[in-house]
């Protein structure tokens, strides 16, 4: 049976949960990308957040919820990089033991920190083996409860709380951009749009090599796809969720497309112009309003950064390749 979908009222018990262990990321603008978009853009940075990105908030907002039962026996996840780590984070805040099912082909920045902080590792190969599967007969003989990276109203609830501290901070926008993967992200951030800025265009962007999301947003069903080969290896996904479908399907204004070359110029802009660090998969949202995707001259921008986390080794040969 599937969950209600979460609302706005959820976003904000979220908030009041991880009040004090989540931390208030700053926003940032550019004075050189606004003189060029003649727009004003402000970017929520949520590399700058607990573990490197965004996944914090709903992980933690996630097992907060867990009885005595569900504690006793531990959390099990399943992710590419962010999720895994916030899972782990939040596990061993909280005094939950973690499994965590991770790619074989992650990158290894993501799994030392998965492991530093605690969590027992699992890799599989997401190109032969379904991780869901895997995940659900792993919890079966463990005893563990599944909290996967996405699709569920605990996780949704806690992402909608990067953009519901946006609004705060900015008032009503324009245009709000975010990234896009499993739609965890964007479907939380459209509840706090839409109670918040309620004019507000809310716009997922996901990469061209995985364009469910965009398909599944214009056909009115979910579309499956194969696993997309993007740098973004964080919008890796094949489907939107249930869940997340519901709430981008009501809520969202559109899903747009960029390139991984196009994210590699948004990471070098953040890093030549703003002086931070920002993954690909965290870049696409920005990407979108870098290239021009939408025209914002005289608008006010919003934007997520999803998050840092990239090994600085790849980062060097991917920035250094187009200089």
């Amino acid at each position: 049976m599937t969950p209600a979908l979460p609302t706005f009222h959820d976003v904000v018990a979220a908030a009041q949960r991880i009040e004090g262990h989540a931390h208030k990321t700053p926003v940032l603008r550019s004075r050189t990308l606004e003189q060029r978009l003649d727009a004003q853009v402000f970017f929520k940075c949520e590399n700058f957040q607990r573990m490197g990105a965004f996944k914090f908030r709903g992980a933690f907002n996630a097992l907060s919820h867990f009885d005595a039962a569900q504690r006793k026996g531990g959390v099990l996840a399943f992710s590419s990089g962010n999720h895994a780590q916030a899972i782990a984070l939040s596990a061993r805040l909280q005094g939950i033991a973690a499994v965590i099912l991770m790619p074989l082909d992650a990158p290894q920045a993501k799994v030392d920190a998965t492991r530093g902080y605690g969590a027992e590792v699992v890799l599989f190969d997401r190109f032969q083996q379904d991780r869901e599967v895997l995940a659900r007969d792993l919890a079966h003989t463990r005893g563990m409860t599944v909290i996967p990276p996405f699709d569920h109203p605990d996780v949704i609830a806690g992402q909608g709380t990067a953009a519901k501290e946006l609004f705060e901070h900015t008032g009503a926008l324009d245009y709000l951009f975010v990234c896009l993967g499993g739609g965890g992200l964007l479907s939380g951030s459209a509840l706090s749009a839409r109670a918040l800025s309620p004019q507000c265009k809310v716009i997922g962007v996901e990469p061209e090599a995985g364009n469910d999301g965009q398909q599944s947003y214009r056909s009115g069903a979910i579309v499956r796809i194969a696993t997309p080969k993007t740098i973004a290896d964080g919008a890796q996904t094949q489907s939107l969720g249930e869940l997340t479908f519901g709430i981008i399907r009501r809520d969202v204004d559109d899903v747009l497309t960029v390139s991984d070359a196009e994210l590699v110029d948004a990471m070098a802009f953040f890093a030549e112009r703003m002086k931070i660090i920002v993954e690909p998969t965290g870049c696409l949202a920005s990407a979108a309003v870098m290239q021009g995707k939408l025209p914002l001259a005289g608008k006010r921008v919003g934007v997520i950064v999803s998050g840092g986390n990239v090994d600085l080794k790849r980062f060097g040969q991917l920035v250094g390749a187009s200089a």
